[in-house]
């Protein structure tokens, strides 16, 4: 396998919503983010640079379902009261139960179905407390993801990402994904998140280019690549 990192195309993008293939796909990927400790991870990033201020609004970059923020939410309610949670994504896939779900924990839900750089395009300099993106950077290219982590940057005092790790264990791990059930379409693009994961310090690296922020990035577990960018000069609300 290249070292290289290769952004393909993924099959779920391109499915409609309601194809029988890609709901299949939806529920696997719960399963991966298990697999992976995605949840566990995400949260002791969050409660690590989170902990002495507690945010009130979370935006979610590709949250797609919303069920992976709600198990999150889960973890975090108990010492986050009253959090306003923002999901995003093309795709209005968002479940009745799942907004129960975030309203039984008092925590607010809005979804938006919108394209994550006229969204941010048209967020301006409004501020929230966090971003927060879980296997989602990996799918743009260099480029593309220097524009969107420049937009996202006025926006926020922390940025908190967890990406597949583009390393060979990793890429062993994703030809495995058969032994927990996973369809065709899941196993194909679990090889092709791998190839378009991280490593070192390449997020670092496209972050905007100023003295405001720190960054960091570590390998997590032995799937997950870390990224964390936060201010260290205030601007509106912040982390």
């Amino acid at each position: 396998m290249s070292l290289l990192r290769c952004v393909e195309p993924e099959w779920l993008d391109e499915l409609p919503a309601d194809d029988p293939r890609a709901i299949r796909s939806r529920r696997d990927l719960q399963r991966v983010n298990v697999w992976m400790l995605q949840v566990g991870i995400m949260e002791r990033a969050l409660a690590k640079h989170c902990a002495y201020d507690k945010p009130h609004v979370l935006l979610e970059l590709g949250a797609g379902d919303g069920s992976f923020m709600l198990r999150l939410a889960r973890r975090l309610a108990p010492r986050w009261e009253n959090v306003k949670v923002i999901l995003l994504d093309r795709q209005n896939i968002v479940s009745r139960e799942t907004r129960e779900g975030f309203s039984t924990l008092r925590w607010e839900v809005e979804t938006v179905t919108a394209d994550v750089f006229d969204f941010l395009a048209q967020a301006g300099h409004q501020s929230v407390d966090v971003i927060t993106a879980n296997l989602f950077l990996h799918h743009f290219p260099n480029q593309k993801l220097i524009q969107l982590l420049a937009q996202a940057a006025p926006t926020t005092g922390l940025f908190v990402a967890c990406e597949p790790r583009r390393t060979m264990p990793a890429f062993v791990g994703s030809r495995l994904l058969w032994a927990i059930g996973c369809n065709e379409v899941s196993r194909h693009d679990a090889v092709v998140s791998v190839r378009a994961g991280f490593s070192g310090q390449e997020l670092s690296a496209l972050w905007p280019k100023n003295g405001e922020w720190r960054t960091h990035e570590h390998t997590a577990k032995l799937f997950t690549h870390c990224f964390v960018a936060r201010r260290c000069v205030a601007q509106g609300t912040t982390a």
